[in-house]
């Protein structure tokens, strides 16, 4: 997939050694919304996708590595889209609104992604470079099933399924405390999950993140129920899913480029469908 096929966003990453970032740049006038459900969230802007609150569009998202350190990301994709004069419009010029998304990698101790990093990931994403999946991107230092007491592969993915008229798209960094689930309700790793589990000794470097996409027409309000569907998804592909220790959350965006309205209710039982396929897309083995 190249970055312009995702229903009209740009998309692209930075990877580095066991850390990385992922931007997707929606076209302008996208609206967005979004929910956190895990416990140990590390987000940048989030509270203003609220519906309640007055910005309603959203110019950027940034996944990343690298914790709390890695929304530093963030600057640079802000800093690139001043400069192209994209933003919500103040009396001192446009401010970008960038969402940033952060999961717990290695890069923490190692170094984490900056604001260099996410300018190069977003100038990836204006260059129409190929989107690769896997150990790529946000997805590069990721990994699952340490509820387990294991290691198994994490990644970053990404699905689109139609909706009617409309389509859904969702890009996710798999990093979870959880298994990673088939269509069939089993782990793709390490067979099935029975009896009491070892103790983890460090629980907390965990996080799946998500953005999901739709060409359709929505409301901020809209916006925020599909990110609640997007949720249910991680819940159909990862267990268990929204822990303590992770960071689980999901932006919606819709672009509106889509000629004729969409069911809501349609539109968010086909996210939930493409969010655990894009889960499951994050660990497949390439090709």
């Amino acid at each position: 997939m190249t970055a312009p096929q995702l229903l009209s966003a740009w998309a692209g990453h930075w990877t580095g050694t066991g850390t990385g970032v992922t931007v997707i740049l929606p076209p302008a006038g996208t609206v967005g919304s979004g929910e956190v459900r895990g416990g140990a969230p590390a987000t940048r802007e989030f509270a203003l996708l609220d519906p309640s609150r007055l910005v309603d569009r959203v110019d950027a998202v940034v996944l990343s590595g690298g914790s709390a350190f890695g929304l530093s990301a963030a600057e640079g994709v802000m800093g690139l889209l001043r400069e192209r004069g994209a933003g919500f419009p103040t009396p001192a010029g446009p401010v970008p609104i960038v969402i940033g998304l952060s999961l717990f990698d290695g890069s923490v101790r190692t170094g984490p992604p900056d604001a260099a990093a996410g300018r190069a990931a977003a100038l990836a994403a204006y260059s129409g470079a190929e989107l690769a999946t896997g150990r790529a991107g946000a997805g590069a230092g990721a990994s699952t099933g340490s509820w387990r007491g294991r290691t198994d592969p994490g990644g970053l993915g990404w699905a689109e399924r139609a909706a009617g008229p409309a389509r859904v798209a969702a890009v996710v960094a798999v990093n979870a405390w959880g298994d990673v689930l088939g269509e069939d309700g089993t782990p793709l790793f390490g067979g099935a999950a029975t009896g009491i589990r070892p103790a983890v000794p460090y629980p907390l470097q965990n996080t799946t993140v998500a953005v999901v996409l739709t060409d359709a027409r929505l409301s901020k309000s809209d916006c925020f129920l599909l990110a609640q569907s997007g949720h249910t998804g991680f819940a159909r592909a990862i267990h268990p899913a929204h822990s303590r220790y992770d960071g689980d959350a999901v932006v919606a965006l819709a672009t509106g480029r889509s000629p004729v309205d969409a069911d809501l209710d349609l539109l968010r039982a086909v996210a939930t469908d493409t969010v655990a396929a894009a889960v499951r897309a994050a660990v497949a083995p390439p090709g």
